[in-house]
């Protein structure tokens, strides 16, 4: 390992020499994916429900153990359904520390989306704070299930079943996790999940709602294909959200692979959590070994009066390094536009949400990553955090290079 003089920022060489990335795919063996490809190409049926997504959607009610899955071109168009087909409008509660696509998916609908503070134990909707926003505009709640951790959804539901609202979740970190032993997907009215190339489980773009409720699911289905019930025949307003066979093939053979990728993901979360044990102001979030998880994101927190150095003066540094740390979800979609401007006093009812915003950190993780590499990674941030001193006082303010 470099010492401090040596670091990048001071003009020595990156310690990797490619790019870390959080959330570089994860893709199964080649020939296996090549073959499933090929067979879409011989048959010449790359879209409009073909026997690759029909074949996946079983797959995944099967292993989530729903009635429905409809699976879409990406996760933001199967929300943005999920929320049409579902009948929301007025306004819909959500969490602010989430990716901006939860906030938009309402707004593009022009529905209005009120955030509410999270619990600083679980990073997700502080179930005590959403029915003090509700009010008569309000149709319903959208939970996200942040990191792959469970929201309380009993909490959540009971609050929909007394007030007549509907309950969705964002359950894109989710895919493979438990609740009280569970799957993931069929909790609340619907959940929609996220397949896009970041994701532990990936069709390289994609997504689906899955969902136990017969009438949601109908509509999505023809809200995906345009409306359409039949040939020539348009019941119903709707879109183009059909996923393709080609990416419904790399989720069959990814699906085959997923239980390697989330060994290798747990394989790499526990070495960081060694190797980072005892370095001042660093924790990294905990998960819980009595349920399924695919330990998908190491998330850190960094607290500044103890590592001696800010978040974003850290990431600063590893990003010299070529170590690819994100600062999600920061700044929060409360303080992104158009919602700075439309909320512009929300960051003082969202407390929890500012302070968690400017302390997490991400690290790369994935069947990208080998424990000889988080083992460096580690090291680097303790070097860092060693020589917090002399690097803030050398270096002045940082860079933001995140």
């Amino acid at each position: 390992m470099k010492g401090i003089e040596e670091l990048a920022i001071f003009g020595g060489p990156p310690l990797f020499s490619e790019p870390l990335h959080v959330g570089r795919p994860n893709l199964p063996p080649r020939d296996g994916l090549l073959e499933r490809i090929g067979a879409v190409i011989d048959r010449r049926w790359l879209t409009n429900d073909g026997p690759c997504v029909r074949e996946l959607e079983a797959r995944l009610r099967d292993f989530l153990g729903v009635r429905h899955c409809v699976a879409m071109c990406n996760g933001t168009v199967a929300l943005e359904i999920a929320i049409r087909a579902a009948g929301l409008h007025g306004e819909v509660i959500v969490p602010s520390l989430t990716f901006i696509a939860t906030a938009h998916a309402l707004q593009w609908q022009q529905i209005t989306p009120v955030f509410c503070d999270i619990d600083p134990r679980t990073h997700n909707l502080d179930v005590a704070q959403v029915e003090a926003l509700i009010t008569p505009r309000t149709t319903g709640i959208i939970g996200v299930h942040l990191w792959g951790r469970p929201c309380d959804v009993e909490g959540l539901e009971r609050i929909a079943r007394r007030r007549e609202l509907t309950v969705l979740y964002d359950a894109a970190h989710a895919f493979g996790c438990s609740h009280r032993g569970r799957m993931i997907g069929g909790f609340g009215d619907g959940e929609v999940l996220s397949f896009h190339a970041t994701k532990v489980f990936t069709t390289l773009e994609g997504g689906a709602l899955v969902t136990n409720d017969d009438a949601l699911a109908g509509r999505a289905r023809l809200m995906r294909n345009f409306g359409f019930e039949g040939y020539d025949a348009v019941g119903y307003i709707g879109t183009n959200g059909k996923m393709n066979e080609v990416s419904a093939a790399v989720g069959l053979a990814s699906l085959e692979c997923f239980d390697a990728f989330v060994a290798a993901n747990r394989r790499n979360y526990e070495r960081y959590r060694q190797g980072l044990a005892g370095v001042p102001g660093i924790t990294v979030l905990r998960y819980d070994d009595a349920e399924r998880c695919n330990y998908q994101y190491v998330v850190t927190e960094v607290e500044e009066r103890l590592t001696g150095i800010g978040r974003d003066r850290l990431v600063d540094i590893l990003w010299a390094e070529n170590v690819m740390a994100r600062r999600y979800f920061y700044p929060g979609c409360h303080a992104m536009e158009p919602y700075r401007s439309y909320f512009p006093h929300a960051r003082l009812l969202l407390p929890e949400t500012e302070r968690l915003a400017a302390r997490l950190m991400t690290l790369p993780t994935g069947t990208a990553v080998d424990e000889a590499t988080v083992d460096r990674v580690c090291e680097l941030i303790r070097l860092v955090v060693t020589n917090s001193a002399v690097l803030e006082h050398t270096l002045g303010r940082p860079r933001l290079l995140a």
